[in-house]
């Protein structure tokens, strides 16, 4: 490495620690923007606690408590945490305090990191074990009260619980870039709120929904790389770290067994779509998204990692893109149709990096570090030019400084 690049990593860095600092917020998370994300996010807080890790480690160890705070006893995390405004979400979610769905449970990987890393939650204010237990529960509510369908894919009750929001995977999102701008997209918005209203509860967990269910290859296989990567990172030290482990272990098995050779990717399992034909829930279960090549991280297939590596499929200077380019809805431009994603660069990079991949890793982890730096730390970016879009800056950005 040249003293060019040592002095752009170093800038990176700064910006990065400088970011951080100035989103956290009490009683202990970054909020990802002070004026578009203004709250707390759980996936984005798992992020942040990696972030923190080479700049503060109570800090680390507090976003990731902090984002678990609003647990359900049946184990469901919500989402979002309105700290600063408890009755911010309530006329929305139906309840103060938090949402009344869930985001992919990076919190299993965050607690691997810093237990691997040698970070011990006791020795910055935050009961260790009680931590493990929330994040094993987390994971085991999922692993075992979420796997309706079918084939035995984790379901999602609503887009936002993929982090994925606007994937043109989801049965009545999937159309023409054209046909997206036009109109589509303000319809899907409102179709989101009033999916919002057809979650089914027992108590203050969601357990199904009138409008949409989809066993979702990507959040099923974050669900299971957390448990087996937290599993091993705890060892025999808990009750429930086997069987989430095993559990984890079955779920990878189903998420192999949904590739598809002949459309070259992982079908989901759309069970319940209301409002949209059955042509438009296979159209969708078959369009070729990043976020099903999250299955990379527990199905190192060849073809999925050479998706990756290619400009014809999905590579970018500065990240892969959202949706494959020859799919009628990329569009490198708009919101979950096409631009890269910092935190899915993360996690492809850790799927490569984990099969052994290293120059793809290597690739990825330059074109994260050059998105985060061409953006100005944004939101997401042009998978080829670096132009950032949505906020700016967005905290999970930062995961470019440990690329």
């Amino acid at each position: 490495m040249s003293d060019h690049d040592n002095l752009d990593r170093q800038l990176l860095e700064d910006r990065v620690s400088s970011m951080m600092n100035g989103a956290w917020r009490q009683p202990g998370f970054c909020v990802p923007n002070g004026e578009v994300y203004p709250h707390q996010w759980l996936w984005d807080s798992c992020f942040h606690s990696l972030v923190w890790m080479d700049i503060d480690e109570g800090r680390a160890v507090q976003e990731l408590s902090s984002a678990l705070a609003g647990q359900a006893d049946s184990g469901f995390v919500p989402h979002m945490t309105y700290w600063s405004d408890p009755t911010a979400g309530t006329d929305f979610w139906g309840r103060p305090d938090t949402s009344s769905i869930t985001q992919p449970p990076m919190f299993g990987h965050a607690l691997a990191q810093l237990l691997e890393r040698g970070i011990r939650p006791d020795d910055h204010g935050i009961d260790g074990t009680a931590l493990a237990d929330r994040v094993l529960h987390g994971l085991r509510h999922l692993l075992l009260d979420r796997r309706r369908s079918s084939s035995g894919l984790v379901c999602v009750f609503h887009p936002w619980e993929s982090g994925c929001d606007d994937s043109p995977r989801w049965p009545g999102a999937e159309m023409s870039a054209q046909s997206w701008q036009s109109s589509g997209r303000s319809q899907w918005r409102q179709h989101k709120t009033e999916m919002v209203s057809a979650l089914v509860f027992d108590g203050l967990t969601p357990i199904g929904s009138r409008l949409f269910e989809v066993g979702s290859v990507g959040f099923s296989a974050l669900v299971a790389w957390n448990a087996v990567q937290v599993g091993a990172a705890l060892g025999d030290s808990h009750p429930m770290t086997a069987t989430v482990v095993a559990e984890g272990h079955r779920l990878a098995e189903v998420v192999r067994s949904r590739w598809t050779d002949s459309i070259g990717t992982w079908l989901d399992e759309p069970m319940v779509a209301t409002g949209v034909t059955d042509g438009d829930v296979e159209r969708a279960r078959a369009v070729r998204t990043s976020d099903a090549l999250l299955a990379l991280l527990v199905d190192p297939r060849d073809e999925g990692f050479s998706q990756l590596a290619r400009a014809s499929d999905f590579a970018g200077r500065f990240g892969p893109c959202g949706v494959h380019r020859e799919e009628r809805s990329f569009d490198p431009k708009t919101y979950w149709r096409g631009p890269a994603w910092p935190q899915l660069s993360y996690l492809f990079r850790q799927a490569a990096c984990q099969a052994e991949r290293h120059e793809l890793a290597d690739r990825l982890g330059e074109a994260l570090s050059g998105g985060a730096a061409a953006s100005g730390l944004a939101e997401y970016w042009h998978p080829d030019t670096g132009a950032g879009f949505g906020a700016a800056p967005q905290t999970w950005a930062g995961l470019a400084a440990l690329a």
